[in-house]
């Protein structure tokens, strides 16, 4: 009788710290910029090296159908810390340029927006954000702070509040420079053939108009020009900074050996944390262009610039495993890899070289919802919960880590707003066989581009591309 009470006792304990073990773990949370699907190893890459990431599928799950919510940065990434697609946090835009390129841009992620962090943050998390924002930074005043990743639940910042830019490297070209000479043609005739005109038929003596108002016209065209030349010549110090906290500690930005300042940050953000729960966003520079590598990664992939940039990315990921198995903390993190979208696979540097990356069988690239543009890797390890070498082919999307992380750290999703991402933790355990998602929508910008549906009673996938307009008008619904 004892025997079996202590037998009891000891089942009961066991269940214990396995319930703890597979609950509130440390999460960190991985995020590559313009990352294609056919750049990685794990996915059927055979010459770029990517033996760290590489290292996550074998001792993790490989989603192989991982959808980005959008297939630009601002919009993917707001979906991605909120759960919820970006029209609904206003985070998706109704004008061609549906990104942040300013760091004095008024707009950002709404206050009122809920984040992953914020919810982990008040469960006792110490959280962070290293390396690339991109929703904003202030509302009204220049010092406001009200869109920065601090306003957002993270306790720790060290990183860009914009975007990596052509502009923000010397002799890497512009990403600026062909739409204002695009949009400053007709502009510029018109003021020229103006001018003319007006001279003309001053000097004819058809109508008499002043000299002081084709003066005045002269100089505003004058002005005009020299303000936009002033600002090219001065766009990386006025808009690529490297920033602490709220401090900006670098201005403009060096790309010396950039890689390893971002990492060797989030190795002592983990060093400093080993004894409590943490959040770590790790938000990448690379593949982003302008690309850059620093001198031990330069030349050493068989793909240029943008193969060196994989695999010194490569490197900081196994940095960062390294730094976990060091303190025994493996078993009680979760890792998340993935990228915001698809390579931009259209990328040419100003010298010719191809600076995009692969998307594999995959049709497009970034900006389009092509599956190029939005299937991108997705790997999650956590050793003795998740499966090691596992493949899950069912449709998941980068909203989805919202609601799981937020249950795993034992917080309650929001109850006011719709969340749109579903906890893959019943997925992953091999709880249930099918995605939640049987519909997932794809916006270019604040329009409904395409739809995957997902038969709750087939097996296939289907991913249907309309034009909004025409369907509509036919009584036809992507489904």
């Amino acid at each position: 009788m004892r025997l079996l009470f202590f037998l009891l006792i000891c089942q009961c304990a066991i269940n214990s710290i396995n319930a703890y073990s597979a609950s509130s773990p440390s999460v960190i949370l991985l995020m590559a910029d313009d990352l294609g699907i056919g750049d990685l190893g794990c996915y059927g890459n055979r010459t770029l090296r990517t033996r760290n990431i590489d290292r996550l599928a074998e001792e993790g799950v490989t989603l192989t159908q991982h959808i980005a919510a959008s297939p630009l940065c601002t919009p993917s990434r707001a979906a991605f810390l909120t759960g919820r697609y970006p029209i609904r946090s206003g985070m998706a835009a109704f004008s061609r340029v549906g990104v942040f390129l300013f760091s004095a841009s008024s707009g950002g992620l709404p206050s009122e927006e809920i984040t992953f962090s914020k919810l982990l943050k008040e469960r006792g998390y110490a959280t962070a954000l290293i390396g690339k924002w991109h929703l904003g930074m202030n509302c009204e005043r220049s010092n406001d702070f009200c869109h920065h990743p601090l306003s957002h639940g993270f306790d720790y910042f060290y990183g860009l509040t914009v975007t990596n830019l052509r502009d923000c490297k010397p002799g890497q070209g512009s990403v600026f420079l062909k739409g204002v000479q695009k949009s400053s043609v007709i502009p510029l005739q018109i003021t020229g053939i103006t001018l003319v005109s007006l001279a003309l038929v001053h000097y004819i003596g058809l109508l008499r108009v002043p000299f002081r108002a084709l003066g005045y016209c002269f100089l505003i065209a004058t002005i005009s020009l020299v303000v936009l030349i002033f600002f090219f010549y001065h766009f990386r110090h006025l808009n690529c900074f490297l920033m602490r906290d709220h401090q900006i500690i670098q201005q403009p930005l060096s790309y010396e050996n950039l890689t390893q300042r971002l990492t060797k940050e989030a190795v002592q953000f983990v060093e400093r944390n080993t004894d409590a729960q943490f959040l770590l966003v790790l938000s990448y520079l690379h593949v982003h262009t302008a690309l850059y590598a620093s001198k031990n990664f330069r030349g050493k992939s068989k793909h240029g610039l943008y193969g060196d940039a994989v695999e010194e990315m490569d490197w900081s990921v196994g940095q960062i495993l390294d730094v976990l198995d060091k303190y025994n903390l493996s078993d009680k993190t979760l890792v998340y890899f993935t990228s915001d979208q698809g390579a931009h696979v259209e990328e040419i540097s100003s010298s010719g070289e191809v600076h995009g990356g692969y998307n594999g069988i995959y049709k497009g690239g970034k900006s389009t919802n092509w599956e190029g543009g939005i299937r991108v890797p997705g790997l999650l390890r956590w050793p003795g919960v998740i499966q090691a070498g596992a493949y899950l082919d069912e449709p998941t999307s980068n909203m989805d880590i919202f609601p799981t992380i937020v249950k795993l750290a034992e917080a309650q999703l929001p109850s006011d707003r719709i969340i749109d991402g579903h906890d893959l933790m019943p997925l992953l355990q091999g709880k249930v066989a099918q995605s939640n998602h049987e519909f997932l929508f794809h916006y270019c910008n604040a329009y409904l581009n395409a739809v995957r549906w997902h038969p709750g009673n087939t097996l296939p996938v289907q991913h249907l591309k309309y034009a909004l307009r025409s369907s509509l008008s036919r009584g036809i619904y992507p489904a």
